[in-house]
């Protein structure tokens, strides 16, 4: 069994060394366990750094392109160098490392595929009222749309196991915390939490600039991720609500005619007909979405067992067959 612990890079020249220094090196279960570091176009010298303090893996990215997309390398790569279960973690040591173990049990024991640790949010010192409010609050919105019971969704410390490493799909260039969740529930994986520790505070978080914009990134992400995996659902209530207006309208005007009022009221029956005529393009947008949607998930299916195939054809060189062949199998 390998363990590969990434951790995604962005300037962490300097935090890097002590966050590397508190990995471990040996996990019980796991024959290796190696250290693969994702530098996001970093300006300073992370990559030298990294390399200098033993790191197994570096993955550069060519340019700045954001927390999920050097996530999502990070779990590419991990996965290409034969790791069985991946621990993420953040560069600025704000996870206690001695917990890993407890991210890795459930996955070694095939209780889950994803693992979240969940911080104690209520006693973080440095986190504002508001902060915790609306974690508790974001989480209980991701719990929802989800299908899962994860305690802290925001949190970055995870672990994944190489299926589920392969299935997972990251469109943001935000943060994948969120959406990741999402995916994961609405595709059927097992997430569970398991309760960890926080070390003090090094820096603010390059994540979160502003309450305000953090708030609407993560709506916009948490809806966006809500309608690609049900979109049937979204666009019939829609549907409905527009429909029922319409309806409503329509109804009125009735009323009123039935009551000899009708002159007056014919501007009710031209919003209700406008009204339910949308209500029926939103349902029929809500099947054609659905189709789609199911045609997306078989396309993910099949990209998941792509996967599968070339990791197992890379880690058996003896049978002959070349990177181009490989590339073959993406076109």
């Amino acid at each position: 069994m390998k363990l590969i612990i990434q951790i995604p890079c962005y300037n962490e020249a300097a935090s890097l060394p002590a966050t590397l220094r508190d990995l471990p090196r040996k996990l019980a279960g796991f024959d290796q366990v190696e250290w693969l570091v994702v530098d996001d176009g970093s300006t300073d010298d992370t990559e030298a750094v990294a390399s200098m303090v033993g790191v197994d893996h570096v993955v550069r990215l060519p340019q700045n392109m954001g927390l999920a997309r050097a996530f999502a390398a990070g779990l590419e790569a991990a996965v290409e160098q034969g790791a069985d279960i991946i621990v993420n973690t953040d560069a600025d040591n704000q996870y206690c490392a001695d917990d890993i173990d407890k991210l890795v049990e459930p996955l070694l024991r095939g209780r889950a595929d994803i693992v979240v640790g969940a911080r104690p949010v209520a006693t973080i010192e440095h986190f504002s009222p508001l902060k915790k409010l609306l974690q508790k609050w974001g989480s209980g919105v991701v719990r929802f749309l989800s299908r899962t019971s994860v305690a802290d969704a925001p949190s970055g410390f995870r672990a994944f196991t190489r299926d589920a490493a392969q299935r997972l799909n990251v469109f943001s260039q935000y943060t994948y915390t969120l959406e990741t969740l999402i995916q994961a529930g609405q595709n059927g994986m097992t997430v569970l939490s398991v309760p960890i520790r926080v070390n003090g505070e090094t820096r603010p978080s390059r994540l979160v600039k502003g309450i305000g914009s953090y708030v609407k990134r993560s709506v916009l992400t948490m809806l966006r991720m809500f309608v690609v995996y049900r979109p049937l659902t979204v666009f019939m209530w829609m549907g409905a609500l527009v429909g029922g207006v319409g309806l409503a309208l329509g109804l009125r005007f009735v009323i009123f005619f039935l009551m000899g009022q009708g002159d007056g009221h014919v501007q009710s029956v031209i919003l209700s007909a406008l009204l339910m005529g949308a209500g029926l393009l939103l349902a029929v947008v809500a099947l054609l979405a659905d189709l789609i949607s199911v045609n997306r998930r078989l396309l993910e299916k099949t990209n998941w067992r792509l996967a599968r195939l070339e990791a197992a054809v890379r880690s058996q060189p003896q049978l002959g067959v070349t990177n181009r062949e490989l590339e073959r199998m993406h076109e």
